[in-house]
């Protein structure tokens, strides 16, 4: 599998290669006390200025499956109609950037590993980054040819509330809830109800991204894993969020420190917290 990051020098060293695509991938989530929408994505800020050569997806729409309650990845023929549209082809090197500290940039980085493509990097520090360093931008909008891409899923790295359930009364499964504080302990919730799935650790995604909204080192991470009580060798770690985009950035951050046996569970709270059945904690 490629590394997990890309470097600004590295890319803008490269920009021209012909087997690259960046895509950048930009919006914001607001705080769920705050009105509605909270999800938002900023296609006009691409269209003003953008890395040369990127092109644009839309975090909300354009790799969600239509219709589903909690965001979950678009299924294979909607993702491949997708990525071959982005001239992105099964050889391609995909380095995505985003606005948002990487959340974005590591949902689109799992998807693509999920579907097969492990030719994939986050741009450590983004657009933020880039901008800040003065690098070069563009207003035009690239066309490419048609790709080739073939989504093909990796079902370990993708985990269901069916595979999460009877975990809970047997053990053998590492949960860890990416979401702030008050959403993990119910005083906040994007869900009809509040909490968290019972043995979660509640790992907040800020915790993780340093000042410069790049990816904080291999040491401090690892670091901030043992202050959490959570295991880089666990056999079995799921990851969750609301709708499954900062626990992707949760699994980028343990990738770097060394983990494996990461899935996602895409359903995440909004699935889990809207559905009377399941169990919940506070």
């Amino acid at each position: 599998m490629t590394s997990t990051l890309v470097q600004t020098d590295w890319l803008h060293e490269h920009l021209d290669d012909a087997d690259l695509r960046v895509v950048e991938i930009r919006g914001k989530v607001l705080p769920p006390t705050e009105p509605p929408p909270h999800y938002l994505s900023d296609r006009a800020g691409y269209e003003a200025a953008h890395i040369p050569g990127a092109v644009y997806v839309d975090w909300q729409v354009d790799i969600v499956e239509p219709g589903s309650p909690s965001n979950d990845i678009a299924a294979p023929a909607r993702f491949s109609a997708l990525m071959q549209a982005l001239g992105i082809n099964s050889h391609t090197r995909v380095v995505v950037a985003d606005d948002a500290g990487g959340m974005f940039a590591a949902r689109l980085r799992w998807a693509l590993r999920y579907y097969g493509h492990a030719q994939v990097q986050t741009l450590d520090g983004g657009w933020t980054k880039w901008r800040k360093e003065r690098r070069p931008t563009s207003q035009a909008i690239p066309h490419y040819p048609r790709g080739e891409f073939d989504a093909r899923p990796i079902p370990s790295l993708k985990a269901t509330a069916a595979d999460i359930l009877p975990k809970l009364a047997t053990g053998g499964m590492q949960l860890i809830d990416t979401r702030s504080p008050g959403e993990y302990s119910g005083a906040a919730s994007r869900a009809q109800h509040g909490g968290h799935i019972p043995t979660a650790i509640n790992l907040p995604r800020s915790t993780l991204v340093a000042a410069d909204m790049r990816l904080k080192s291999a040491d401090e991470l690892r670091r901030i894993f043992t202050a959490h009580g959570i295991d880089l060798d666990a056999a079995d770690t799921v990851l969750y969020c609301n709708s499954g985009v900062s626990a992707t950035y949760g699994m980028l951050a343990m990738e770097v420190a060394g983990a494996q046996n990461l899935r996602i569970y895409d359903g995440s709270w909004k699935e889990w917290g809207g559905d009377e059945t399941t169990p919940k904690a506070r």
